[in-house]
């Protein structure tokens, strides 16, 4: 292939002819960037001036094309008057008027006494047709460039359908020969198209709005493709040869005598699986997925008791001060009559206290750093660290990650914990580069949380039963979708929705939304674990893991606007201590089928699994609520319900070429998809 041909692609847009400063600034609004951006901006639909229209067969406000002769051509000598060209056709006259046109080039493109093509927006004014700059202005011969289905984009301001056109088919008709990584064979029996073919197709049939036609297909092969491509290389980075751990489990054993209870089936059979990755040669890359309340903390501070009984120090670090002090204060507590020196770090600690922290981990006496990405910094240096946990990993970016695990060297093993359960046909495309360990029932101890619903109209009917639970010194979460009231969405506001409350229950009550500042909400949920408040009205800040033990009641409103996965981890804030939690819906009375059906499932189960996978199959990934702030929304056109049977074809596929000895050939695919520069997370 060659060199320039194939660089094309990648070049920056201003390489293109027609486009200069200003308009690469509009294109970059819609994130084109480079010139493959273009290819990969598909239309939404066509605009059809296919049909010539007689001037006697217009239609006032829609784009119609039409044949005439130019009788006129009207400059006026008065500023601001429009030029008009007066043409006509057997059947009548129109005004083509035209804004702040060069007379020069008006007179070019409308010779006096021929025929010529125009396609435009039909208007009426002053009793007569009129087209304001129209679209298209051709001659006779030219007329097929503009009778036909041309595509429609998403555009900006300051890019019209026919400069975006000229661009687009400057990339397609030009688009380089590329050498397809798929074989013929794969591409026939599979029922794909070729790389080259498919582009065009997609560009200029509407077969980009066919989610299952073949071209669309093989584009969502492709990303497919390029996503576990990644993962897979990443995975072999990863998997790097390190020392092996050596322990007995005399420290985790010491640490399980003395818990007030027994692990799950589950915490076990994760644990020895984690014990497993450690004692191997292998770097250990895990994510540990556990449901609201399983018990994910304690097994990685069994596994963190097992490393330091190794000889290595470990950092536990969590999104959050407030969720990283509770990981702090239960360490401390497991830990107290075994001799381990734990500390705790953030951008709040004194820089007394924080001199001698990092004093104590150069020296490894520190055996255990607990804290926020404060741990990321360039001071923060390790003697000898050999296990980094993170905790809510989705919060953290993959660069983080990659720079906290980069501190303990080749000998350092990652395990991320995530509360966010992630439907099955997800797996692979999210922790593909990961070995997966999963918690999936809870400890014996925790109640069922009690789910209700109600009509908005009842809410009345909650207060008694609020002040019963304040009464029983319980605290309670309101819930609410938005900060401020929207004339536009019918959901309720926190900032209303507090000042009512706070008329019924006085001082008791607090607010917490998205729009504070980072110290500030932490303030108001410190406030809250303290019991200063018994109420807290907030927006869905609540969700990260932060362990509430006095919550008994949760009441989310507009429920049937969140989705299922969101609304079960919501749910999660209660029932989290020894009482009874109970979550109450309130929703609009005008609710949908499937919205019936949403709540129904989340009524009937306290399973996150199953309840992700059920959100998957009602909404449709590109609708799944809390996926796209968690940095999960990872593709752009594969959608793994419709497409499922292509996640489990790239599966297959990426397994077999898995020991392809000419892995550059897909090169061009994962630049084409941006995977490309991705920092590889366990890269060190």
């Amino acid at each position: 292939m060659d060199l320039i041909k194939k660089d094309f692609l990648f070049q920056d847009i201003r390489k293109l002819r027609g486009i200069g400063s200003q308009l690469s600034k509009y294109l970059k609004k819609r994130k084109i960037e480079k010139i493959k951006d273009i290819i990969l901006n598909l239309p939404y639909s066509e605009t059809d001036r296919s049909k010539i229209s007689n001037l006697n067969e217009l239609e006032i406000g829609k784009i119609q094309t039409i044949k005439v002769n130019v009788k006129r051509l009207n400059f006026p000598r008065i500023r601001n008057l429009p030029n008009r060209i007066i043409c006509r056709d057997d059947t009548g006259e129109i005004d083509i008027v035209y804004f702040n046109s060069r007379e020069g080039y008006l007179r070019k493109i409308f010779p006096l006494g021929k025929w010529i093509i125009v396609s435009g927006k039909v208007n009426f004014f002053k009793k007569k047709y009129q087209i304001t700059n129209p679209d298209y202005v051709t001659t006779i011969d030219n007329q097929e460039y503009v009778l036909k289905n041309i595509p429609k984009y998403n555009l900006t301001k300051g890019i019209n359908e026919k400069k975006y056109r000229s661009i687009s088919e400057q990339v397609t008709q030009n688009l380089p020969n590329i050498d397809d990584w798929l074989s013929e064979n794969f591409i026939k029996e599979n029922k794909l198209l070729n790389w080259n073919e498919t582009i065009k197709k997609l560009h200029n049939t509407d077969e980009s709005r066919n989610l299952k036609s073949e071209s669309f297909r093989r584009l969502v092969f492709d990303e497919i493709c390029a996503n576990f491509l990644t993962l897979s290389k990443n995975r072999k980075r990863i998997k790097k040869t390190k020392k092996v751990k050596k322990f007995n489990n005399t420290y985790a054993e010491k640490v399980l005598l003395n818990l007030p209870f027994n692990l799950t089936f589950d915490q076990k059979k994760v644990l020895n699986e984690i014990n497993s990755d450690l004692k191997n040669s292998d770097r250990m890359f895990r994510i540990l997925q556990g449901d609201v309340g399983s018990g994910k903390t304690i097994v990685s501070l069994l596994s963190i008791a097992n490393v330091i009984e190794a000889g290595y120090q470990c950092a536990l670090m969590g999104p959050t001060e407030i969720l990283s002090r509770q990981h702090y204060e239960q360490a401390k507590q497991i830990f107290k009559n075994m001799n381990i020196n734990v500390e705790f770090l953030s951008g709040k600690t004194d820089s007394k206290i924080r001199k001698k922290i990092l004093d104590n981990l150069i020296k490894g006496k520190t055996k255990l750093l607990i804290g926020t990405h404060a741990l990321f910094q360039k001071k923060i240096i390790f003697k000898n660290l050999g296990y980094v946990v993170i905790d809510e990993q989705h919060k953290f970016g993959v660069k983080q990650r990659s720079e906290l695990a980069s501190k303990g060297g080749k000998n350092c093993d990652v395990l991320l914990m995530s509360a966010t359960p992630i439907p099955r046909t997800m797996m692979m495309s999210i922790y593909g580069d990961m070995d997966i360990s999963k918690i999936t029932n809870k400890p014996s101890n925790r109640k069922k949380i009690i789910t209700l619903s109600k009509p908005e109209k009842k809410i009345n009917e909650l207060w008694p039963f609020i002040e019963k639970q304040i009464k029983e010194d319980n605290q309670i979460f309101w819930v609410c979708p938005l900060i401020k009231e929207s004339k536009f969405l019918d959901y309720s506001s926190a900032k209303k929705r507090y000042d009512m409350i706070k008329k019924k229950f006085s001082n008791k009550v607090g607010l917490i939304h998205g729009s504070l500042e980072k110290g500030e909400k932490e303030d108001v949920l410190k406030s809250f674990l303290n019991k200063k408040i018994h109420i807290l009205v907030s927006t869905t800040v609540i969700e990260v893991g932060i362990d509430f033990p006095n919550a008994s009641l949760i009441i989310i409103e507009n429920a049937n606007k969140f989705g299922l996965a969101q609304l079960h981890q919501l749910r999660g804030r209660v029932g989290r201590g020894s009482k009874q939690g109970t979550c109450v819906l309130l929703f609009k009375e005008s609710l949908s089928q499937n919205a019936i059906k949403r709540l129904k499932i989340l009524k009937n189960s306290n399973d996150g699994f199953y309840i992700a996978d059920e959100d998957l199959k009602l909404r449709g990934f590109g609708d799944l609520t809390g996926y796209q702030q968690s940095g999960m929304k990872i593709f752009r056109f594969a959608d793994p319900v419709l497409h499922n049977d292509l996640f489990k074809l790239a599966e297959e596929f990426i397994f077999s070429i898995n020991n392809d000895v000419d892995i550059n050939k897909y090169n061009f695919l994962l630049k084409l998809f941006d995977k490309a520069d991705i920092i590889n997370i366990g890269e060190v």
